[in-house]
């Protein structure tokens, strides 16, 4: 049975202008990424896995090309579009938490179920990343690994179909990002988000079915993982 596509991109290409000096981040990259997968973006720093993930996730546009999700053309989507699109579609996960201080574990999350459309509940989504006992915890009474886990919980209350993360483990030890990317595996499995995962890390790569090697903004090479390691099991 053939695999449905979530994103299809055709010769996505992202050129910054920085006055004199024009950046080429990505050149003529095609990719599909499927319904319930797990991939890794990994590439050095500058090979333009934050740029493609961005532009997938709306937060960026292209110079050049075509990206589709689903069959809605995010090329051509203006600001209003990619607004109801992130909202409503996508999560996010980045290196830093972005929580709100004065606010507890549940109310930080809250934010997001109060302006979804079918969201669960904040209880529901701090349980799924075994964060059950510290709801009402402030950010500064929970550890980074838990924080990050917050943050996780955030982006997936609102049942969004697409998950992604930006070195989501960037600023933990590795006791903590194993921890972290348990969560990640959690969420796909159980909720069947297509989850997307920056990293540089080759080593946290072995948890996703497909491995996506970006370099000089392009893709390198496909790598279909058949023997993924679960995240308990990494070490780095």
């Amino acid at each position: 049975m053939a695999q449905e596509v979530i994103f299809r991109a055709r010769g996505l290409s992202k050129i910054y202008d920085m006055g004199e000096v024009k950046v080429q981040a990505l050149r003529q990259v095609d990719l599909e990424l499927f319904a319930h997968e797990m991939v890794v973006f990994l590439g050095a720093s500058g090979s333009g896995k934050s740029t493609l993930v961005n532009i997938l996730g709306g937060l960026d546009t292209a110079t050049a090309g075509e990206v589709l999700y689903r069959d809605r053309d995010l090329t051509r989507a203006d600001d209003r579009e990619l607004t109801e699109y992130r909202r409503h579609h996508v999560g996010f996960v980045f290196q830093f938490y972005n929580l709100i201080p004065s606010l507890t574990a549940r109310e930080n999350v809250a934010i997001v179920t109060e302006i979804a459309c079918q969201p669960m509940t904040p209880a529901e989504a701090l349980e799924l990343v075994g964060l059950g006992g510290r709801m009402d915890h402030f950010p500064a009474q929970l550890s980074g690994g838990e924080q990050q886990r917050v943050a996780i919980a955030r982006a997936i209350a609102k049942r969004p179909a697409v998950l992604l993360c930006d070195e989501p483990t960037g600023a933990l030890d590795s006791q903590t990002g194993v921890i972290v990317l348990e969560a990640l595996e959690t969420i796909n499995h159980d909720l069947g988000t297509t989850t997307a995962i920056i990293t540089h890390n080759v080593v946290q790569a072995e948890i996703a079915g497909r491995i996506i090697h970006l370099k000089d903004g392009e893709i390198a090479r496909i790598e279909t993982n058949t023997r993924r390691t679960p995240a308990r099991e990494l070490q780095w």
